[in-house]
């Protein structure tokens, strides 16, 4: 067939979706919506078909909020083991990213929980063991079925993993192609298809002015913070005379006994012979 029949090219923002073959024949169906979600992409997919249909043809998107991404994330194995017992600790990380990033922050001044847990229980230790940034993901597919029958599931493949974190950290999976050359899909079949396809960032560039604002709220930022933390840390230190060379020596108590009550704080002194060292 001639290949500019089967090239594609489509520019996606973030969380933009873009349905497939396969959504547009399920949500045309009334009796295949059940969530509220269903129905806005029924009535997003009736909208497109009066428009005229989908401009996108095998690429489409899967958005955070698809039961793709649900699934897929809690599916992925950690081992190359063909019967993988996840432990407790992969089943905790793979509900993280369902954690939204719209939550509102927790003032200070309404902090009710304890700061130390003097006696932690084992189920305390292993919920807090679990690295909790909220994390929002979306999936650019492509559907490589064969030529004029697009539509089954069977056939999709994940082109790049986009992940954004509580951070703001991006990390793209695989990378954007740059000199690299394109990435290569092999199908098994009859014919043993090969398809290429590559990931440019189509990002607008920040213009001067608007990086230069942006550097000053940040510097403004930084600045009240660290005000902040000075604040709570205060000024009174004794300063080393100029020319006077001081060290510094960090130690830990690893235990104590015969205490008379617990929870109590020590003070103690080093105290260094007067000696002086003469070295060859």
């Amino acid at each position: 067939r001639p290949p500019e029949d089967e090239e594609e090219v489509v520019e996606v923002g973030w969380q933009e979706k873009l349905f497939s073959q396969f959504e547009v024949d399920l949500y045309l169906k009334e009796s295949a919506c059940q969530t509220p979600l269903d129905w806005q992409y029924r009535e997003e997919i009736q909208k497109l078909e009066k428009a005229g249909g989908r401009k996108n043809c095998r690429i489409f998107t899967y958005t955070d909020h698809d039961r793709f991404t649900n699934l897929e994330e809690l599916c992925q194995k950690v081992t190359d083991l063909d019967h993988e017992v996840p432990s407790y600790l992969v089943e905790r990380m793979a509900n993280v990213r369902r954690r939204r990033q719209d939550r509102r922050p927790v003032e200070a001044s309404s902090l009710k929980s304890k700061i130390i847990t003097w006696e932690p229980s084992e189920e305390f230790i292993k919920n807090n063991h679990v690295i909790n940034t909220p994390v929002q993901t979306m999936y650019i597919m492509g559907d490589l079925g064969p030529y004029g029958k697009l539509g089954n599931r069977e056939y999709e493949n994940v082109l790049c993993t986009i992940k954004v974190d509580g951070n703001g950290v991006i990390t793209v999976k695989p990378d954007f192609t740059g000199t690299k050359g394109p990435y290569r899909i092999e199908l098994d079949g009859e014919k043993r298809e090969v398809w290429e396809y590559t990931i440019e960032n189509a990002s607008a560039q920040v213009q001067p002015e608007e990086e230069e604002r942006e550097q000053r709220v940040l510097r403004d930022l930084y600045g009240r913070h660290k005000d902040y933390l000075s604040g709570l840390v205060g000024t009174d230190f004794e300063m080393p005379l100029p020319g006077t060379l001081r060290l510094f020596v960090n130690g830990e108590i690893v235990s104590a006994q015969g205490y008379e009550y617990d929870n109590l704080y020590v003070h103690f002194f080093l105290e260094l012979p007067n000696r002086e060292y003469s070295h060859p």
